[in-house]
């Protein structure tokens, strides 16, 4: 019987498959019914809906792109480390485009049991950018700044929206760079007063 093998961890992980092939907008629990052949009702009793199981695929993203990263910044630091943490969120992004999207999608952290895929992402985050000696407010502006850019690129480049001869990973190498040169001279809040 097609059901009996079901739990939530089995079905979330077929859900991230799901949103991989179909897009994260495009998964629901009656197409996730008809990937195992049961009815939605079979899947209730491992997720409450459609929004816990949009939440646990964005928890299960969030753990494997942190795991991913984590790897590619072991034992670096500074621009290494910037170089190595953004081709790591890059990979991820395009490789998985469905889990990528849910990873951006507003979680609602207190029905989120495991919070710590999401609490690793902002230590490595704040801890990459250690190196450039920044402060808050500047740290979060920085973190800011590397989010709003690897997504957006990543994002561009998905939707195959980079049409100018020049090669996209050149184009990377030379945004990456200017990141790290913006990192070293870093205009720190409150200077402009001075």
């Amino acid at each position: 019987m097609a059901r009996a093998g079901l739990t939530a961890e089995r079905i979330t992980r077929a859900a991230a498959d799901l949103a991989d092939a179909a897009g994260f907008d495009n998964l629901t629990v009656s197409a996730l019914a008809r990937h195992f052949g049961v009815k939605d009702a079979s899947l209730y009793s491992h997720v409450r809906n459609l929004k816990d199981l949009r939440t646990r695929v964005a928890v299960l993203a969030a753990g494997e792109m942190v795991d991913l990263i984590a790897a590619a910044v072991a034992g670096r630091s500074g621009k290494d480390a910037l170089a190595a943490f953004a081709g790591a969120y890059r990979a991820y992004a395009l490789r998985h485009p469905g889990r990528y999207a849910a990873t951006q999608s507003k979680v609602d952290l207190d029905q989120v049991a495991d919070l710590s895929p999401f609490l690793r992402t902002g230590e490595l985050t704040y801890g990459m950018l250690r190196a450039y000696d920044l402060e808050e407010p500047d740290l979060t502006d920085a973190v800011r700044l590397l989010r709003s850019t690897f997504h957006g690129y990543t994002s561009l480049e998905a939707a195959g929206g980079f049409q100018h001869s020049r090669d996209v990973d050149a184009s990377w190498n030379q945004a990456i760079e200017a990141l790290h040169v913006t990192l070293t001279h870093w205009p720190r809040a409150g200077e402009e007063e001075r």
